[in-house]
């Protein structure tokens, strides 16, 4: 069995990701979060109170997975005397436009979002988050996704090895402790034979026994 890692590598997601703009990145500027969005009225608020006058879209993104972008537009006339400009675009034209997916998901990536911050969530996704960390680390680190030899058996070899190899390397890892290993608990079988005075080998006793 291969062991589950402690920690995910740092590219392992963390649940549905922030708000991708460059502002939200930087914490600094307006991000888009920070625009408020009227689907009924098609239009989109920004935090200086300009209204855009363009709503465009659903557009398909180039990504197969990516959910579809409305774009809403708002004009030079309103962007360039805008005293905020600058912690809003860094556009050659001075505008800003916003991306942000239809009302469904867009309600539901707010949903999720606040979800994530709660204590409960984070402990349900400490169990998934290291379930990836293992898989990830296995696949990318160990060259698992491709297979060195032809033969459902041979490559069941080589994936058992390399789980030995990759535990080897994880416990080498870890420090000294002068503490007794914990005692195995007995398993459903063994306490079937206990309960009925049945003798088992000594190999199926719990450690320390």
């Amino acid at each position: 069995m291969l062991l589950q890692a402690t920690r995910p590598p740092h590219h392992i997601g963390h649940g549905l990701r922030s708000n991708p703009t460059r502002q939200h990145r930087r914490n600094e500027g307006f991000a888009r979060d920070d625009f408020h969005i009227n689907y009924d009225r098609q239009q989109v608020t920004c935090p200086q109170g300009k209204v855009s006058q363009g709503w465009h879209g659903p557009y398909p993104t180039s990504s197969p997975t990516a959910a579809p972008l409305i774009v809403a537009r708002f004009t030079k006339s309103q962007c360039q005397p805008c005293p905020a400009r600058t912690q809003c675009t860094t556009s050659r034209e001075s505008t800003r436009t916003v991306g942000f997916p239809p009302r469904e998901l867009r309600d539901l990536q707010l949903r999720v979002r606040s979800e994530q911050q709660t204590p409960e969530w984070k402990t349900r996704y400490a169990v998934r988050s290291g379930v990836e960390g293992t898989v990830n680390e296995f696949a990318h680190g160990y060259g698992m996704r491709r297979c060195r030899y032809q033969g459902q058996g041979k490559a069941h070899i080589q994936h058992v090895l390399t789980a030995v190899a990759v535990n080897i390397e994880r416990l080498s890892g870890l420090p000294p402790t002068d503490e007794a290993p914990t005692p195995r608990p007995p398993t459903a079988l063994q306490n079937y034979l206990d309960q009925r005075d049945i003798p088992r080998p000594k190999s199926w006793r719990p450690l320390g026994n």
